[in-house]
């Protein structure tokens, strides 16, 4: 008789790490759980960009397990993947809408991107990148995408509308889409205020049923086969990515991954007790499955995946191996036949002549970017040659709505604020070499 518990014995190590197969597969469940509203979010945001709604969730759910399906497999880890929120948005309304690169061209910068992820933790460069980078700067980045993140929100559930002279004001609350909008914010919230597994994901379902009870949401069923992913699969365009004026948007990309994945990672593995003496055992195993996922993506079409967060919660509920990333990348496939459901989700709402809104996604956009403010407590606000730095890159991100233009004048505005301040020896190589090229491009090839 096949002894399967033997089986995961040897693959994940469970009595080594005190764990077993009801824990695995409660902390997978309940990552998914907190996880799976980018399920309901990525379609919406990279067919704003011209992607096909269904190819995109196929991608997306099958990327996703792919790429949490290494993770556990090769670096043993519960830490699941999926495409990041904040790079997402910089791919489609940064990279496609605003700088007018073809999104085949874009996923041809997330694959090149992968690829020198991989490179650089293979020969070993990646923390000297990181390590380059001052500390105040990569909290202002999270900020400054956090805030990004939530006024798509806001705009996406109706509260706030473009202005002729404001440029943005508040919507019509009396709007029955809005006020969805703002009864899912409320519900959502609560639901996180009592520390319910899954909040996000149960406040996106509840909104929905509202939606559709008020008859704003129309009812497409719950299943289906999943919609084919032909109209992505390989649509990557790589030789498009090697202009000049490109350069750092592929940097961009880089580095995005980078914080997301060794913050995570460090984040994740710290609540489980996996650090010894501060450095993660197989880190370099981690940042590859990461890495790799991200190429993963980019072949089947989608944007950059990276570690997530909310497997935190995973980790509180029981999970300690990679055995738990087996029932969570299962969850991504099973999604896929679900498709109805997703479509009645993410599909929109149109009321009278005002924009497309998205009342069931739009308060949990709003929510996410509270755990990217939470950076902002560590940027030292005393000391001004890191503090307007800091100040320029998060207000610049969301108000430009260019994720690299914010990161940019940060790191010229913070070589020149150290110099002028007589700090110059506190400038790393790397930041000299990352402002000029920055400042090189805006001299050369302007802001396009």
């Amino acid at each position: 008789m096949f002894d399967y518990i033997t089986m995961l014995e040897k693959i994940f190590h469970l009595s080594v790490n005190k764990t077993d197969l009801k824990n695995e597969f409660i902390g997978g469940s309940t990552t998914f759980m907190t996880m799976a509203y980018i399920i309901f979010v990525q379609p919406v945001v990279l067919s704003a960009a011209g992607m096909d709604f269904g190819a995109v969730i196929t991608a997306t759910c099958i990327s996703s397990a792919l790429a949490i399906f290494l993770m556990g497999l090769y670096a043993n880890y519960p830490v699941a993947l999926a495409p990041g929120m904040g790079q997402n948005f910089f791919f489609a309304y940064t990279v496609v809408l605003t700088m007018g690169v073809s999104w085949q061209v874009a996923l041809g910068m997330v694959f090149v991107a992968g690829v020198l992820f991989v490179l650089l933790t293979v020969v070993g460069l990646r923390s000297k990148m990181i390590d380059a980078i001052p500390e105040s700067l990569k909290h202002a980045i999270a900020v400054g995408i956090g805030l990004m993140i939530t006024l798509i929100g806001l705009e996406w559930g109706g509260l706030v509308v473009d202005h002729p002279s404001l440029l943005v004001t508040l919507g019509d609350f009396g709007n029955p889409a809005t006020q969805v909008t703002l009864l899912g914010l409320l519900i959502t919230s609560i639901l996180l205020i009592r520390n319910v597994p899954g909040a996000m994901l149960i406040g996106i379902l509840v909104t929905t049923v509202i939606g559709w009870a008020l008859d704003l949401i129309p009812y497409y069923g719950v299943f289906s086969a999943p919609p084919s992913i032909r109209p992505t699969l390989f649509q990557l365009d790589i030789l498009g990515t090697f202009k000049p004026e490109l350069v750092m948007v592929v940097f961009t990309f880089l580095i995005l991954a980078m914080f997301d994945t060794i913050g995570t990672l460090v984040g994740v593995t710290n609540e489980a007790g996996f650090l010894v003496n501060g450095k993660l055992p197989r880190a370099e195993k981690a940042l590859f499955a990461d890495a790799t996922g991200t190429i993963i993506g980019a072949l089947g079409g989608t944007s950059t995946i990276t570690a997530y967060i909310e497997s935190a919660a995973g980790v509180a509920s029981g999970a300690r191996t990679g055995l738990a990333n087996m029932f969570t990348g299962l969850f991504f496939i099973l999604a896929l036949f679900f498709y109805p459901l997703i479509q009645m989700i993410a599909g929109g709402v149109k009321t009278g002549t005002g924009p497309i809104l998205y009342p069931s996604i739009a308060p949990v956009l709003i929510l996410v970017g509270i755990y990217m403010m939470k950076s902002i407590r560590h940027i030292p606000w005393e000391d001004f040659s890191e503090s307007i730095p800091a100040f320029l890159t998060f207000v610049f991100i969301p108000f430009s709505f260019r994720i690299t233009e914010g990161i940019a004048i940060g790191f010229i505005s913070y070589v020149i604020l150290k110099v002028v301040k007589g700090e110059v020896k506190k400038i790393p190589l790397l930041m000299w070499l990352f402002a000029s090229i920055f400042l090189l491009r805006y001299i050369f090839f302007g802001l396009d």
